[in-house]
């Protein structure tokens, strides 16, 4: 929905009409959301995040309903590539699953997002990821649009060479869509150092040049330091910042942390490093709880299980005497807590988790997965003065440090760990606080969730607008 193109000033522009009709701005929140929603009607996790972004802009749309008609363009990807991706198993049978990239919005940049390997993989899942993801990169005040992509094919019972061989079928078909002006996707769940080395070698090997078209490569062939460590550590940051804002210190705070992957890692490690006592990890045959919190020790312990040996969490009770395992269960349960750190998957916490981590005292909620919690949840928390930390914010510290990655690679240069993790500290504060700032102009100071919506949003939607709705 394109409007009138005028001229105004000498300066031609696209300008939105202020009202599109005479209905009040709820009335047409929920026509828009309708349209979308007979679109897609199958895509349920796509139209949960378009829900919980589209009704908390509404403070946005009542003092300027010209971008109600810009959020039905941003809401549109750019474009949706599907592909077949055919690779032989170590039989030589054929095999066959289904590639995707969704690249949704390049208004700020190239696109930029992460490829998730997981059965669960389909448009509605990438679709809710892109559309976080480009409001999440506007956050970081990088030059990133927005994109997601992936497959259904699972690494996991995989042999080296299997993954390998599906990688490169993969970048075969995905690599004429990118490059480092273009489209520069990384990894995300499944999707590692391994497997970003197999894709960036195939598409090195189709176009015949090296350049930064992938990021968390491997430091010795134009990775960045910190970037395994960023979405953790940024998460742990942005809490800090809001424990000094509220007189809630991290230092001896009781965390629980869902997941046991690259994020909850990495969380847990910070939170260390800060003085927190991180009591929990995850997977999902259960949760293992250490009554007196992790140390590094018994991290190092876990990432051996994990990232090594490729076990369960109950397999780290083997190492830790002190470690209790409750199969099946999630983490929220324990008692006696100040902070939770969802780090496992979307729509983890329901609204029956927020519940009782509301009862065990949490007063605030850092989202270090995307979307972990479900619009119920989210309820909750308000209903209870549980603060939350949105994923689009607290969790950008990962693709902030891979912005930084595409930078180093563009310059031909290096920096030192000392100097990303300086600039990522300072990018994460950069959003706590535009997204404090934008809750407290818009009427609803501390509401963190609506301030990264706001902050994110606005910036795209001028933007579209400054390029002539495009």
């Amino acid at each position: 929905m394109c409007p009138e193109l005028i001229d105004s000033h000498s300066t031609r522009r696209f300008s939105y009409p202020e009202k599109e009709n005479s209905s009040p701005i709820a009335e047409q929140i929920k026509a828009l959301y309708k349209r979308v929603e007979a679109r897609d009607p199958h895509q349920p996790e796509f139209l949960q995040a378009f829900s919980e972004v589209l009704h908390s802009l509404a403070p946005v749309f009542e003092k300027h309903p010209r971008y109600l008609a810009v959020m039905e363009t941003i809401v549109e990807p750019e474009r949706v590539i599907a592909f077949r991706v055919p690779w032989l198993d170590d039989r030589g049978v054929q095999r066959v699953n289904r590639g995707f990239r969704i690249q949704y919005s390049s208004t700020l940049g190239p696109y930029k997002g992460g490829l998730r390997f997981h059965p669960t993989v389909n448009l509605s899942v990438l679709k809710f990821l892109g559309f976080e993801q480009t409001f999440k990169n506007s956050l970081t005040g990088l030059a990133m649009g927005g994109a997601k992509g992936g497959s259904d094919f699972d690494p996991k019972g995989k042999s080296e060479a299997e993954v390998l061989r599906f990688c490169q079928s993969f970048m075969t078909s995905l690599y004429r869509h990118i490059g480092a002006a273009t489209d520069v996707p990384a990894g995300d769940m499944n999707v590692g150092g391994r497997e970003i080395g197999y894709l960036f070698g195939q598409y090195k090997r189709l176009v015949n040049h090296f350049e930064g078209v992938l990021t968390g490569k491997n430091l010795n062939w134009g990775g960045s330091q910190i970037r395994p460590e960023a979405t953790g550590y940024g998460a742990v940051y942005f809490a800090e910042f809001w424990a000094a804002d509220n007189g809630v210190p991290l230092k001896g705070a009781r965390c629980l942390v869902s997941g046991s992957g690259n994020v909850a890692q990495y969380t847990v490690e910070k939170l260390i490093h800060v003085g927190a006592i991180p009591l929990t990890m995850s997977d999902t045959s259960g949760y293992v709880y250490e009554p007196e919190g992790f140390t590094q020790d018994k991290l190092n312990h876990m990432m051996q299980v994990k990232n090594v040996a490729k076990g369960r969490v109950s397999d780290y009770c083997k190492l830790s005497p002190t470690a209790q395992f409750f199969p099946n269960k999630k983490p929220w349960e324990q008692k006696n807590i100040q902070y939770a750190f969802p780090s496992a998957c979307e729509n983890e916490i329901d609204h029956t988790d927020a519940a009782s981590l509301a009862a065990n005292g949490c007063r605030c909620v850092v989202e270090g997965a995307n979307m972990p919690s479900t619009n119920q949840a989210i309820e909750v928390y308000k209903k209870s003065k549980i603060v939350l930390c949105p994923g689009k914010a607290a969790n950008a510290g990962g693709v902030a440090v891979s912005g930084l990655e595409m930078a180093q690679n563009s310059m031909r240069t290096v920096w030192t760990r000392e100097e990303v993790d300086t600039k990522l500290k300072a990018i994460m504060k950069s959003i706590y606080d535009g997204c404090k700032d934008a809750a407290a102009k818009y009427g609803h100071p501390g509401d963190l969730q609506m301030g990264a919506n706001i902050a994110g949003f606005l910036k795209v939607a001028q933007s579209v607008v400054d390029q002539g709705c495009v």
